[in-house]
């Protein structure tokens, strides 16, 4: 496996070559992350640490698997995608954090996203906006069996991607208030589950790539919650949702054996 060593051929990105990264991914957001995760495999070493890139490689159940830490939103989650791609990785899983909007979504609930909104910028440079974002369904399959079999609170549907994080948080004070505002109570009336920054990119880029992706999310908190005066745990633990991700990738392993992919 390459380290650290600058040799012709890495991606630029994540630094990397064919053979560093197994065909499954895992794809969370934070670099502080990866060593988490990567506890949960066998044999796992540290493979590259560039920028926000961090990548560890081990196995589950006799495959080569990785983790790959995207950074925060769709531009740099896209670049990740599109390098591991070239290193061989077929299939992906994004394992990050969200904010509820739909109220019956709590902190601490996991949200598996089966589309999400592309109101980001990558996605619009891969595809026209009318060409959905939608979740490869073998993976939100697994993804929904791993969290019924660890018997966990979860969501289904459709996310909410933006870019701006103070956008969602503050959209009053924005110059564009009125847009933000207004597009943020259609998506509620739409019953979109939770708002988050990755997933939109990572569909649209998989879909032109051709591989698999999938998301899931621990909720953090729902700020519609706090403003209805409903209870709003907020919840930071992450062990859960990476355990579904996980148990998700070994499931999809064993279905792509016995298919002969």
């Amino acid at each position: 496996m390459q380290k650290y060593s600058g040799k012709k051929g890495l991606q630029y990105h994540i630094n990397m070559s064919k053979g560093d990264v197994g065909k499954y991914v895992i794809l969370p957001g934070d670099p502080k992350r990866c060593k988490k995760i990567a506890e949960h495999f066998e044999n796992a070493e540290l493979i590259a640490d560039n920028r926000e890139f961090v990548t560890y490689t081990g196995f589950l159940d006799g495959e080569k698997v990785s983790v790959t830490s995207t950074g925060i939103g769709g531009a740099s989650a896209s670049i990740a995608l599109e390098e591991l791609c070239n290193c061989g990785a077929d299939t992906f899983v994004r394992v990050g954090t969200c904010g509820g909007i739909e109220l019956s979504v709590k902190g601490g609930d996991l949200v598996i996203a089966t589309g999400a909104v592309r109101m980001e910028g990558t996605s619009k440079e891969y595809a026209p906006i009318e060409y959905p974002a939608v979740a490869d369904l073998e993976i939100s399959n697994a993804l929904l069996a791993a969290a019924k079999e660890k018997e966990l609170v979860y969501h289904t549907g459709v996310v909410q991607c933006k870019d701006a994080f103070y956008g969602q948080h503050d959209p009053e004070k924005m110059p564009v208030s009125y847009e933000l505002l207004n597009k943020w109570e259609a998506w509620k009336r739409m019953g979109c589950l939770a708002s988050e920054m990755e997933s939109a990119a990572l569909f649209i880029a998989g879909a032109f790539r051709r591989v698999r992706v999938g998301s899931v999310f621990l909720a953090l908190a729902n700020q519609e919650r706090e403003k209805a005066g409903l209870d709003n745990p907020v919840v930071h633990e992450m062990e859960p949702a990476i355990e579904v991700a996980v148990l998700a990738i070994r499931k999809l392993i064993r279905e792509d054996k016995a298919k002969g992919r």
